[in-house]
């Protein structure tokens, strides 16, 4: 096995365990299994992390942080700030709709998370990085705009973290795209009016 620093490892070990996770479900996902798939050994995964708790949240972070930053870079002003905040939301679903096993995993982290004893601080930290991106998020689309929200951000990315989350989940169960689009139009206009009154 090649010498690798151990930053490096922490990353092979968390895409492993998301695809593990995502292919055979977080129940299955023992760091024997982890270990086979970024193949490696356990004395490695043990290195990397204290506990599989950890790994999980490493795992969370890593989903959540790829979609928070393909979203940011696709913040570019457009010629309403309707369109800044529609064109942002088509970042978010375009990453739905490509890696849906992705998103199906998040919800079945916070289920497992919820539901093993000494898990649940997992759940908690998850929705609380969805809303502290979507904060960010919120922030960015008013700076490229120029504008200053007529609400708290944290009340916006509260609203945004919900009702994306939700629209998410409805979308992973029904598969409707046409449904899906017409609702991010309506949380578009939604997220219009608490920005700009």
């Amino acid at each position: 096995m090649a010498r690798m620093p151990s930053a490096e490892r922490r990353r092979q070990l968390v895409e492993a365990a998301v695809r593990v996770m995502a292919r055979d479900g977080v129940a299955r996902a023992t760091t024997r299994a982890i270990c086979a798939e970024a193949e490696v050994s356990l004395s490695v995964f043990h290195y990397c992390f204290d506990s599989k708790q950890e790994l999980l949240e490493a795992a969370i972070g890593s989903i959540t942080g790829s979609y928070v930053a393909r979203v940011m870079s696709a913040v570019e002003p457009r010629a309403t700030l309707r369109e800044t905040v529609r064109d942002a939301l088509g970042s978010y679903w375009d990453h739905v709709t490509d890696r849906p096993a992705e998103h199906m995993l998040t919800y079945e982290l916070t289920q497992y998370a919820l539901r093993e004893e000494g898990f649940e601080h997992l759940a908690r930290a998850q929705y609380e990085r969805y809303v502290a991106s979507a904060a960010v998020l919120v922030e960015q689309v008013c700076a490229v705009r120029g504008v200053t929200p007529k609400v708290s951000v944290d009340l916006i990315a509260r609203v945004l973290a919900a009702t994306i989350d939700g629209l998410t989940l409805q979308y992973l169960v029904l598969g409707d795209d046409r449904a899906a689009e017409a609702l991010l139009d309506v949380t578009a206009d939604q997220l219009v009016a608490l920005i700009d009154g």
